[in-house]
């Protein structure tokens, strides 16, 4: 079974005030876990993504879609990165339950569409 693990980082005031001891805490968390991943072939698929300040926004607006620069309005937290992974849903919450344990952002797990359903 294939699932996206999706990663959500904070951005601005909620960064800000996280200490350089959790920041470096939270980067090795990060990168271990990536290094164990990869290593026991559980990873299909995993990137980081740039700062949201850097994306375009399309909206539905005025009967037609419209691009904007730039982020959401008023946002806490962004997507970061992601994996896939080859792996239970089990396990899957298993690796989100170890990184959000540091992290202490949200974390979402979906199944891959294109798999089956696991049969019970």
């Amino acid at each position: 079974m294939k699932y996206m693990i999706m990663m959500f980082g904070g951005l601005g005031a909620s960064l800000a005030e996280r200490s350089p001891e959790w920041i470096s805490g939270m980067q090795a968390t990060m990168m271990r876990m990536d290094q164990e991943l990869r290593e026991s072939g559980e990873v299909v698929e995993s990137r980081h993504l740039t700062d949201p300040s850097q994306a375009t926004t399309v909206r539905f607006a005025d009967g037609a879609p419209a691009p904007t620069d730039g982020p959401f309005a008023e946002i806490k937290e962004s997507l970061a990165g992601y994996w896939v992974v080859e792996a239970s849903h089990e396990r899957a919450v298993e690796i989100v339950t170890q990184v959000v344990a540091v992290t202490e952002y949200p974390m979402e797990i979906r199944r891959v569409m294109d798999e089956a359903p696991p049969q019970d």
